[in-house]
């Protein structure tokens, strides 16, 4: 191929390489801040913890008032819920004085909290009204989680959003305003509340629906302590050859990513580490409501072990009612039960495999914050300091593509047209995005490899191709996918997939580039 290079007096390879080389050491040495800045983020807040849920109204009541050493140490108590007017309630059954009453409940959280042991409150759940969903207005609804929070001295809540509250906006945006509101007034008082939201899963991660509320209570100014993945009844979602130890764990991997932008649309960024620590997740333990999924003790101990690994900040279950074998008077096991798991337990606790190692107390770990939203602006892109073109609602970009957003990097997954790269409420499964990395500091525009004019033919709308030659058009490199003539090679820009031309890759071009150079010598 030296014809096609006579007279050059540089080496595309040698050119190649360069780029590559300062490349690597920007993002070396950029990585390298970020994990220092992650690690000591992470190191400045609280251990992870466990906090089994506990049905409070069940009957046979669960004794949370008996003091234990197996993981079962701190609970979540479930749920409080409306009373049909915009009054919190106990399941619906009890308001807050009729459970002191009758649950002796006031008693009861009082008993745990002279052993040491954290109690924490949550809203909402699968069977009941929400408070949001029965309140007038947001400063209506903020008395009514301050009446929680204030009888029951919390340090820590938990918003358990599913079925109707989690689709109903209006409800969503009530919910992330008050929210809001009592969390800075409880901090203006000297007093901590850290707010997690409990979501549905799947293992590809969180709904839309899911997504759009943690942007709600992010755009609302709610600092929160995190996300808590109810990683249970995935029924088809899950594949035949996952175990629901390996779905959960894709789940929590779908979710890390989804909350990565999240936080970057709100304006923060955090590491790696620090977004695991914003993520629990909940299993329901042995039978779950789908009869084909089984949470079994393997898999809560291959669940811990990604929990460790990974350092998630928050580790729970559904629930401790039920974390004992059945009896032989419950004859169908595949039937969920409020009071046992329907697995064969042995001696073996669900309770005491999942919260090994998750040590620290909920209380302490409320007094962790997030990081403040990057100033307004920051996030502007300039063409010149950016490595890649910016994106453009209009442009289409083939898998592959570059482009760069808000000071960020992404990349094509397949071909896409108008689809926002930082979508906050896009699923991870379904958006083409896939995020890279922030734009470094004192980026340039990365040169875009092309291949010199003769290299290949330039298309010719009179000639035949055929399957697999190569042409050249407006300097752009394509192959022929079949037999084709008259059409334009510009097609498969706007529509890959009914085009008979493929772009090739920049890495393929660069690949071109660099076996030319060394044929040449």
């Amino acid at each position: 191929m030296s014809s096609r290079f006579a007279g050059r007096r540089f080496s595309w390879l040698r050119l190649t390489i360069l780029l590559v080389v300062v490349g690597a050491l920007g993002y070396s040495a950029f990585v390298g801040v970020r994990w220092v800045q992650d690690t000591a983020e992470v190191d400045s807040e609280a251990a992870p913890w466990f906090a089994g849920y506990v049905d409070i109204t069940a009957t046979p009541s669960y004794a949370v008032e008996t003091e234990t050493s197996d993981g079962t140490e701190n609970v979540t108590l479930a749920f409080v819920v409306s009373n049909g007017a915009c009054s919190p309630s106990w399941g619906g059954a009890y308001s807050l004085t009729e459970a002191a009453a009758s649950l002796d409940l006031d008693r009861r959280i009082a008993r745990m909290r002279d052993q040491d042991r954290d109690v924490i409150v949550s809203f909402g759940g699968q069977a009941n009204d929400e408070l949001a969903l029965d309140c007038d207005s947001a400063s209506e609804l903020e008395d009514a989680y301050r009446a929680v929070v204030e009888r029951y001295d919390l340090t820590t809540i938990d918003f358990d959003i599913e079925g109707t509250a989690l689709a109903d906006t209006a409800s969503g945006e009530l919910r992330a305003e008050a929210v809001a509101a009592l969390q800075q007034s409880r901090r203006d008082a000297g007093d901590q509340l850290a707010v997690w939201l409990t979501l549905p899963v799947s293992p590809d991660g969180l709904t839309a629906d899911g997504s759009a509320t943690v942007a709600r209570f992010l755009a609302a100014g709610v600092d929160l302590a995190g996300v808590n993945a109810m990683t249970m009844n995935f029924g088809e979602s899950r594949s035949s050859s996952e175990s629901m130890s390996d779905a959960s764990i894709r789940a929590l991997q779908s979710t890390h990513d989804q909350l990565a932008g999240l936080y970057r649309s709100a304006g923060i960024q955090l590491g790696d580490r620090s977004l695991w620590r914003k993520i629990g997740a909940t299993p329901m333990i042995g039978q779950n409501d789908v009869s084909t999924d089984i949470f079994t003790l393997a898999d809560a101990k291959a669940l811990n072990a990604f929990g460790i690994e990974t350092e998630l900040g928050r580790m729970s279950m559904w629930s401790l009612n039920r974390d004992k074998t059945c009896s032989v008077n419950y004859g169908d096991t595949t039937r969920v039960s409020d009071a046992c798991s329907g697995v064969d337990q042995g001696d073996t606790t669900y309770a005491e495999l999942l919260a090994d190692g998750f040590d620290a107390s909920p209380d302490a770990s409320a007094v962790a914050t997030t990081a403040e939203p990057v100033e307004s602006g920051s996030d502007e892109d300039d063409p010149e300091t950016s490595p890649y073109p910016i994106w453009n609602e209009s442009a289409s970009y083939p898998a592959g593509t570059k482009i760069v957003w808000h000071r960020n990097v992404y990349e094509a997954k397949w071909w896409t047209q108008g689809d926002l790269p930082d979508d906050p409420v896009a699923e991870e499964s379904s958006t083409p995005w896939r995020y890279i990395g922030p734009v470094l500091d004192g980026e340039t525009p990365i040169a875009v490899p092309t291949l010199p004019e003769g290299f290949y033919p330039t298309w010719d709308p009179e000639a035949i191709y055929e399957a697999g030659d190569r042409i050249l058009y407006e300097g752009i490199a394509y192959q022929a996918r079949w037999w084709n003539q008259t059409a334009s090679p510009e097609v498969a820009l706007a529509s890959p997939g009914d085009s008979p031309w493929e772009r090739l890759s920049d890495d393929e071009v660069t690949r071109l580039l660099a076996d030319a150079d060394s044929a040449d010598g």
